[in-house]
């Protein structure tokens, strides 16, 4: 497992469109995913240590977020050969069971991920209403363990800013976590 850390923050960069098959059994579009006042796309995946420490976290601020007109999406860019419980039918199971506030999308040409440049997951863009990137930082202290329940909400307070002001935190502590695993990797 290789972590890594995403680089910093491209104030501006607008959302890449996708058109990506849901664990719902529909396609979405990033017009689809979008909220009001923004949208927030994650890339994420069932196996990561890293994920795994945050996903009830993060199911916690993405309901909480859409209060603000601020949705999300996940999607899930792994290689699903190498690693089966990235599975697209382990990806609906995950989704059922945690009842995900969001769309969660299987990326299988990697394409998408590589158009926005993510590379571990949990990898995360915040969106304003322009759609244009205002965040590419971390959830919250969390590493491959859980923060403690008083730690600083890093992204939800971010997004939250994003909904009222259209403009992210100048200062973002980058997130970490297991690299994307890419096919035919060697």
């Amino acid at each position: 497992m290789v972590s890594l850390e995403t680089p910093v923050c491209d104030f501006g960069a607008p959302a890449v469109d996708f058109s990506l098959p849901g664990v719902d059994g529909k396609r979405w579009t990033l017009a689809q995913c979008a909220g009001e006042r923004g949208l927030l796309v994650m890339f994420i995946c069932n196996h990561c240590p890293y994920v795994k420490a945050v996903i009830n976290r993060i199911v916690r601020d993405t309901r909480e977020l859409l209060l603000s007109g601020i949705k999300s999406v996940a999607i899930m860019s792994n290689d699903t050969a190498d690693y089966p419980e990235d599975s697209f039918e382990n990806m609906q199971k995950l989704a059922r069971d945690l009842d995900f506030p969001f769309p969660y999308l299987l990326d299988e040409t990697q394409q998408v991920a590589q158009a926005y440049g993510a590379v571990c997951t949990p990898d995360f863009f915040g969106y304003n209403a322009d759609l244009t990137l205002q965040y590419r930082g971390r959830l919250d202290a969390s590493r491959k363990e859980t923060a403690p329940d008083d730690a600083r909400r890093d992204l939800f307070e971010a997004m939250k800013q994003i909904a009222l002001t259209a403009q992210g935190p100048r200062e973002q502590i980058p997130s970490m976590g297991c690299s994307i695993k890419w096919k035919n990797e060697v």
